[in-house]
């Protein structure tokens, strides 16, 4: 199998397939610290100390790989996505099966990445994304973990179950494709919102209040765009939205620790790390729900304190300054 992406998500999964028994490929573009990562056999930048097993080898040539594999799993920030898509469309992908553990939006685009891999690999025969509630170094390091497979084909979701399920890492499947990738884009903006509440020094309450809203914006967009209710209720939702909010592993969760605390948005992602996927989410979830009038309050606080220089605590006020209601539609 052939992991397109060579950061600490793309390797940790690389690792896992290895452990496995599985023959993996990782590419990525920086052909320099592939070198590198093949010279040491461990990924010194973002997974220090964790061996590559022996049947990981690394391959700087994205065509040579995919002549070599009918299965690929990408596994970079979305802003890479499309291109690399294309890089594969470049090759001949009519037999492929292609996977993605990539969480977000299209940019620009207002598309799931579903429909972007529909769009850029008409050819391909099978799709699927792993989502779920998963930190790249306890992946890397055999703890515990527990994701949700989705897509177009049983048959190949059962691959990929049988691949990289193993005694400490549980893989669920589910044909509820488009409910799995919202859930799994919009709690990075989420996860922004509870780190701002927590660098304001708000407590446990408004975190608990932060994740059980969120809960509820995610599955009203994720089920105005075709997704199951009961998928929110999962792994890829319930599951993921709680790990990015309550743990500074979520580099969307540090980002917004630091937004609340008084930092911009160019110094808090200074500060956070490379790739903040919730930075951009924001942007393309709030000109999605706007499109199609779906109220999402606690997403676009989010995007008015990044976009429109909206100050945090006034943000916070604005939620509790709105009508109050009640909680599950009923009592009108």
């Amino acid at each position: 199998m052939l992991v397109a992406g060579a950061g600490s998500w793309g390797t940790a999964l690389a690792i896992l397939l290895a452990r496995n028994g599985v023959d993996v490929l990782l590419w990525g573009r920086d052909t320099g610290r592939l070198a590198g990562m093949a010279d040491r056999r461990v990924n010194a930048d973002f997974l220090p100390g964790i061996a590559f097993p022996p049947s990981l080898a690394i391959e700087t040539d994205l065509h040579r790989a995919l002549d070599r594999s009918r299965d690929v799993l990408i596994a970079v920030p979305t802003t890479g996505f499309a291109s690399v898509l294309r890089l594969i469309a470049a090759h001949d992908s009519r037999d492929l099966r292609l996977a993605w553990a990539t969480k977000g939006f299209d940019p620009g685009k207002g598309r799931l990445l579903h429909e972007a891999v529909r769009d850029e690999l008409q050819g391909a025969a099978a799709m699927a994304v792993i989502s779920g509630p998963t930190f790249a170094m306890e992946v890397a390091r055999g703890l515990p973990t527990a994701v949700t497979v989705a897509g177009t084909d049983r048959t190949f979701c059962e691959f990929l179950r049988a691949r990289f399920g193993n005694e400490r890492f549980r893989v669920y499947t589910s044909d509820d494709i488009t409910g799995v990738e919202v859930g799994g884009a919009v709690k990075n903006v989420l996860a922004i919102a509870a780190g701002i509440a927590d660098g304001l020094g708000f407590g446990a309450n408004s975190r608990a209040a932060l994740v059980t809203r969120g809960l509820t914006e995610i599955t009203r967009f994720g089920v105005a765009l075709g997704g199951r209710r009961e998928t929110f209720m999962g792994l890829a939702g319930l599951g993921d939205l709680v790990l990015t909010c309550t743990d500074d592993q979520s580099r969307n969760r540090r980002f917004g620790v630091a937004l609340g605390k008084g930092k911009t948005v160019a110094e808090a992602a200074a500060s956070t790390g490379p790739v903040i996927e919730g930075l951009q989410t924001a942007r393309e979830l709030m000109d999605m729900a706007r499109a199609r009038g779906i109220e999402m309050p606690i997403s676009n606080e989010v995007y008015e304190v990044l976009y429109n220089g909206k100050d945090p605590l006034r943000a916070v006020e604005t939620l509790f300054a709105r009508e109050q209601k009640a909680e599950d539609g009923g009592w009108r």
